[in-house]
This record gives structure tokens, sequence and C-alpha cells, in this order.
């Protein structure tokens, strides 16, 4: 009996390290080197197309970082997303100033504008009539030569201190105005301290002309003005490209791919060499041990001349579901691909890793494990709390080397498939051993029960 359970807990214990090891670099597939820079402690790396293959699950669950001492450092695996980006220039724009009436309303002030053949304001003349009484009001700004829509101004005047309040009005033909926004300058000055104020946000609307009016006081002299636009343009979330692959041919405009494994492919780019070239064309897929194709995706490439430049689109969007074979038949009317190989790139979604490191480096990066759990955190629990990584915290990490080529990855996954087989079988024998194990320790049990013998008859 007490064999048996030596036995059993010898078995257990062979389980349970075989699952420990999990954990290892060296039970990992790819350990990838990394190289660091910036001073962190989190670092970002973007995973290219050949990592993401190499991986054993389409989630990358199986992705860990390690140090120098095998120690698994914390990190969060996320997808790429579009960003609004936006570019911001600087430019100093002509000052007028405008004269009018005390008594009068700011928006009387009067004036008679000259202007070049583009717009541009030349000269800005005061009418003379009551020109003693008159008192400055405001300020015109020429901003006709800014195309971006206007985000804030930059004011610099020659006053005391104080407050200075003011209304801002667009126009583009000086005659019909329009209220934008409202300005406040700050400029005090205590115990040898100054707060200044020149900045005045405005709503980012193109206009030609600005116009400042002092409502309640005379306006204060400006010395400068400096007008910041921006343009906001949205960036689509970044891809992983793979390295060209040249597909085989089979019937007159049909061409073949085969992956390694399944990949949920989102984009395809076809090589177009030569100009002048019109492909309609079908996209049809299947995965491994399906006998049939199924309808991928369906357009027009072409690279044909343009009114000023050659009009060129190469590339179709795919679903993004799984695929590992890939059919592409070429409508023999455009003219087909004629000579040249059918060379296309294949597109996963961005993933970027970002880690936090701990201990010693190297560091590197280990991936292709059959077996491996989710071990990502969210974002926020990496950060301490926070939705974001700083920027001064956070450091680019690049792979120093990794799998170039698909076949190279294609024989290695092959290996690794057959290793996972291997694992999984001698997981399922132990535990089936284990269970004939405990099923003869129980039946043991019940045998001898049955020979106990009874109390002696009188």
């Amino acid at each position: 009996m007490k064999l048996s359970f030596a036995i059993m807990f010898g078995l257990c214990a062979s389980l349970l390290q075989v699952q420990a090891r999990a954990e290892a670099p060296e039970d990992y597939r790819y350990r990838l080197p990394l190289t660091l820079q910036g001073d962190g402690p989190w670092y970002r790396l973007t995973l290219p197309f050949a990592v993401q293959q190499a991986a054993s699950h389409d989630d990358l669950r199986d992705l860990r970082v390690f140090n120098a001492a095998g120690e698994p450092l914390a990190f969060s695996l996320q997808h790429s997303s579009g960003q609004q980006a936006e570019q911001r220039s600087s430019r100093s724009v002509p000052l007028f100033a405008l004269q009018g009436p005390a008594q009068q309303a700011a928006s009387a002030a009067r004036i008679r504008v000259q202007r070049a053949t583009d717009g541009t304001l030349v000269e800005l003349l005061d009418s003379p009539a009551h020109a003693e009484s008159e008192v400055l009001r405001g300020w015109l700004l020429d901003v006709s030569a800014i195309e971006q829509p206007l985000i804030e101004l930059e004011l610099d005047w020659q006053a005391e201190d104080g407050f200075q309040r003011f209304s801002i009005e667009a126009s583009d033909d000086l005659q019909h105005w329009r209220a934008l926004s409202e300005g406040q300058l700050v400029r005090l000055t205590t115990a040898g301290e100054r707060i200044e104020q020149r900045h005045v946000r405005l709503p980012g609307q193109r206009a030609r002309y600005l116009r400042l009016l002092w409502r309640d006081a005379p306006a204060v002299p400006l010395s400068n003005a400096v007008v910041h636009s921006a343009t906001a343009e949205w960036r689509a979330a970044e891809l992983a490209w793979s390295d060209v692959l040249t597909g085989q041919r089979l019937d007159s405009g049909e061409y073949h791919w085969e992956l390694p494994r399944a990949l949920p492919v989102s984009r395809l780019r076809l090589a177009l060499e030569q100009p002048n070239m019109l492909l309609p064309l079908r996209v049809q897929s299947r995965r491994e041990g399906q006998p049939h194709w199924q309808g991928l995706a369906a357009g027009v490439l072409y690279r044909v001349p343009g009114e000023q430049a050659e009009s060129r689109n190469d590339e179709l969007a795919l679903p993004g579901r799984s695929v590992q074979q890939l059919r592409l038949h070429i409508d023999a009317r455009g003219g087909g691909l004629g000579n040249q190989p059918a060379q296309l790139q294949l597109a996963l979604p961005g993933r970027e890793l970002l880690f936090l490191v701990r201990g010693a480096g190297p560091y590197q990066l280990a991936l292709g494990q059959a077996q491996a759990e989710p071990a990502s955190l969210p974002l926020s629990t990496l950060l301490g709390g926070r939705s974001q990584p700083l920027a001064a915290q956070t450091g680019e990490a690049r792979l120093t080397d990794m799998p170039q080529h698909l076949a190279e990855v294609a024989s290695e996954q092959a290996s690794e498939r057959l290793g996972g087989a291997g694992q999984r079988l001698a997981l399922w024998i132990i535990l089936l051993l284990g269970v004939a194990l405990l099923g003869g320790m129980a039946w043991s049990l019940l045998r001898d029960k049955g020979r106990t013998p009874g109390p002696p008859s009188a």
C-alpha cells in the first residue's frame, strides 16, 4: 500500500513539474534578444508579422518577456488603434489699428481697405473726419495667408498691468463679421513676481481676417501677434506587413499561396511592376483540411496614368478571418500580370507590447508554446492605475534577431506542433496511469475488507 501511495505521489509531482516548466525561457521555441532604448522602466515593442506568425495562438497568449535570470516580466498586450494626429504651425501676422469715436460702439470703427489680388491686406486707412476725437478701439489681423483652422492667438502688448478683455470676430470679406470667441489678456506684477496670460484659445475655424474689439475701454497698443493653426488628420491603425511572398501559378490567371498556419489576415498588397496595369480579381481562402474554397474579397487593383501623377491602388482590404491557403483569380480581360510573378504581402492587425523591466538584462522575448496560458495584464494594472504611459518613462524596445523567412517559421512550427502533441500525450498517459492506480488502490481496499474474519462462534 505504501508503495502505491509513493507511485501516486511521484506521478502527481511529475505532472506538476511539467506544468511548472512552462514559464521557463527554455520551454519556448523562440527566444529573441531585445535591445532597449531610453530610461524606462516601461518599454514599448511593436510586434512584426514574423513574430505574430511564429506564435502558437492568434491571441499571442504564449508570448512572454524574460530577464537575464529567467524571471518573467509583467506586460500588457494591446491592439494598435487609429488616432487623431495634429500638425501645428505658427505664423506672425500683420496688425492694423482700428480707430473709432469714443462714444460709439467699437464695431463703428471706420476703415477703408486696399487689398492685393490674392486677398492679402495691403493697407488700412482711417477716415480723417473727427480724427481728434477718435481712440484706439481694436485691431485687425490679416490671417489670409493661413489656410489651416485657427486654434490660438498669442499677443504681446505695451501697457501697464491689468486685465484686457475683448471680443474676437471673423470675416472672409471685411464686410460680414461673425462672433468667434472672447479673449482676455492678463499682466500683473507684485513683489518682483509677474503673471502673464498672452494666449487666447480659438474654436478651430478658418477665416481670412480677425477683428479684436475692446468694448468698455480703449484698446492697448499691440506690438506683435502670432496665430497658431493646426490640421487634424485621422491616422489608421498600423498593420504588420509580411515579407514578399511569391505565389504558385496554377491555371491561367490563378495563383496560390499557403501559410505555415492560419492567420487573421486583414489586408493584401500585390506588386504591380509595370505601368498601365488593370487587375479585376477575386480572393478565396480555406483552412488546412477543408475541401472547399470560400470567397474572401473582390476588387480592382490598378496602376494607370492620372491627371498630374500616376494613379495607383495595389491594396485590397480583407475581412480578417483566419486563413491558411489563399487563391487569387485575376480576370484575363484586364490583361493579367503578364510575365511577372505574383508577389504579394499580407498584413496582420498591429499589436503592441508594453512591459515593465525588472532585474538585470539582457532581456528576451519568448513565444512558441502551445500549452501556455494568457499572461497579459490590463494596461491600467501594468501602469499602476494610469490609463496611458508617461512619455518620459517609456522607452523603445527592438528585436535584434527574429525569424526572417516564412519557410523557417513553417518548419519550426511543424516541429512545435509535434512537440506540443507529444507533451499532451505524455500528460494524458500520466493522468490515465494515476486514475488506474487510484482504481487499483480502491479495489485492493475493498478486497482486504471482504477478507476480514468475523467474530469466533461460541
